[in-house]
Parts: C-alpha cells; sequence; structure tokens
C-alpha cells in the first residue's frame, strides 16, 4: 500500500442498499486496521456534512446506490483534490444509469439486451393504460422482459414479466413508480458476473440462485444462493473478459468495478449493467472472485487502493 498510513471510509447513506454498504465499509475498515493503516469510518448522509478529510490520503468509497455511485460524490471529492477508489463523476453517472450505460455500450457495439425507455411508469400506466403498455412493450422487447428502474441498486423495483397479469402485479407492487424506468429483454440462460481491478479480469462468477431472478432476497437473505467460478471453454473465457475491459474502458472507468453479464443457451454474451462501487461484504462477487486468485480480502482492499487504471 505503499506509504499510504491514514484512510477514510465512506458507507451507509440513505439508499436501499444501506445496511449492505455499512457491512461492507466495516469490513474494509477492519482489513485496513489489520493492514496498520488509520481509518476514519464515515456513515454518509450528505456531501454538506462530511468531515474534513483533506488530512487523509484517500477515501474508499464503499457507499451504495445513487450517493456512492451516481458520481456526485466523486465530483466532490475532485474538486477538494482528495483522491478517491474507482470511477471519477463522469463514468459513474453514466454506469448508474441503466439508460445511459445502455446506450453507451450500444454505441461501442457491446452486446447488450434490448430495451425500452420509459421516462415515468406511473404516468406511462395512467396515459396508455395497462394492456397498451403491456403490448408496447412487448412489441419492442418481446414477450418476456424485465422492469427495472434506470437508477437503482440491488435489484429493488425489478420485476420479471412473463404476462399480462405479472405487468400489472409489478406496478401495483412497485415503490416508486414515478420515475424512469427500462423494460429490457429476458435473456435465459446463465448469469454471470467480472470484477475488473486495475486493468486485469479476475475469474469470472456464475451466480446460481432457486429464486426467479437475482433479486435482493437472492443477494442478501437467502441461503440458496451460491457464487462459484464460472464453467466457460477457453475461448468463452477470452470473449467474455474481452467484453469485460472492453466495456469498463468504454465508460471511462476506473480502478476497479464489476461488469454483470448472462449468456444466453446459444452461448452469447450480453451485459447488463455495470457497477462501480461493488459489494465489499464476505459474500460479495468481488471479494469471492479475487480468493479464486488466492488474493486474500486485506490484499484486495489494498489492490483497490493502489490501482493505477
Amino acid at each position: 500500500m505503499g506509504n499510504i498510513t491514514k484512510v477514510v471510509v465512506i458507507c451507509g447513506g440513505r439508499s436501499a442498499e444501506r445496511e449492505i454498504s455499512l457491512i461492507s465499509g466495516r469490513a474494509v475498515k477492519d482489513s485496513l486496521e489489520e493492514a496498520g493503516i488509520q481509518v476514519l469510518l464515515v456513515d454518509f448522509t450528505s456531501l454538506q456534512k462530511l468531515p474534513d478529510l483533506s488530512t487523509y490520503e484517500i477515501v474508499f468509497i464503499a457507499l451504495h446506490g445513487h450517493e456512492g455511485e451516481g458520481g456526485d460524490l466523486q465530483n466532490f471529492l475532485t474538486k477538494k483534490n482528495i483522491k478517491f477508489t474507482g470511477s471519477g463523476q463522469i463514468a459513474c453517472s453514466k454506469t448508474w444509469n441503466k439508460r445511459l450505460c445502455k446506450e453507451a455500450l450500444s454505441f461501442n457495439k457491446i452486446a447488450t439486451p434490448e430495451w425500452m425507455v420509459v421516462n415515468n411508469l406511473h404516468e406511462a400506466f395512467l396515459h396508455n393504460g395497462l394492456e397498451n403498455l403491456y403490448h408496447s412493450a412487448v412489441s419492442i422487447v418481446g414477450k418476456e422482459f424485465f422492469v427495472k428502474p434506470a437508477e437503482e441498486g440491488s435489484s429493488i423495483d425489478i420485476f420479471k414479466i412473463s404476462n399480462l397479469s405479472n405487468f400489472e402485479e409489478a406496478i401495483a407492487k412497485c415503490t416508486n413508480a414515478n420515475r424512469e424506468f427500462i423494460f429490457e429483454t429476458l435473456i435465459e440462460g446463465k448469469e454471470i458476473t467480472v470484477s475488473v481491478l486495475d486493468g486485469q479480469c479476475l475469474p469470472p462468477i456464475e451466480i446460481n440462485t432457486t429464486n426467479k431472478f437475482y433479486d435482493y432476497d437472492a443477494k442478501y437473505i437467502s441461503n440458496n444462493t451460491s457464487l462459484n467460478e464460472a464453467n466457460l471453454g477457453e475461448a468463452e473465457l477470452k470473449e467474455i473478459k474481452k467484453m469485460a475491459l472492453n466495456a469498463f474502458n468504454a465508460l471511462d472507468c476506473f480502478g476497479w468495478a464489476r461488469i454483470d453479464f448472462m449468456q444466453n443457451r446459444d452461448g452469447k454474451f450480453f451485459i447488463i449493467e455495470i457497477n462501480s462501487a461493488p459489494g465489499m461484504t464476505s459474500h460479495s462477487c468481488v471479494p469471492k472472485a479475487a480468493e479464486l486468485k488466492n488474493i486474500s480480502y486485506v490484499q484486495l482492499v489494498k489492490k483497490i487502493i493502489n490501482a493505477k487504471n
């Protein structure tokens, strides 16, 4: 870790991912202290209420949701000339918003599932009616699709749609329909995630869950979710790593990120989304991938702090 002796870890916040962020932050703090580093743990409430960070050498961003991944925090720290882990404001704003992310991927000819944008799901529902909105979606993204907020993490307000009844239930259950949503073609197959660290890909992880998809329960609550090294052939491994790095670079990411894929029944890879501040709990995908390279949690945190690209 060079001569770094003082680190700030920012976590918590007010998003739906608050508890996970706190667990990530505490784990990072503990690992840094184990390495003999002085650590200030900050439970984020607002940019205005951040303590004076000028005496610290770097900020480790373990803050999830818009507060940690939307770019405002990164912009704030950049203006104060304070170093921080991960991507800058531009990359974060593009990866946090699924529409912007998919537009960038498509522009760079990187495969992502077909999608359509609904500026405000509640207003679209009221204006078009349930059936018209549903049939409009089917005509563009197919009979099976996901409804997901353009800006949200941890699979909050994400619904798998296979018929009109599912669609009606999704709108009824949605915690906040008054925002931009993406309707995205459902890709059946393997769910795989690739962690990029300092310009290199860690071993791809395959996610298996007994839930309908890798939702909030599957990520953080269920004991029936497994994260294992993806069983890919040499050509597949080369392809998915190339796609991950291409996406990382196309979105102007820096340091580290996690790129989520689906591999369809024909073996084709599609990028679903990019996470600029991935979870760092002991059960999170990045630490699991690092383990496969014999990188301990403490070593992983050091690598994230020292990442050059």
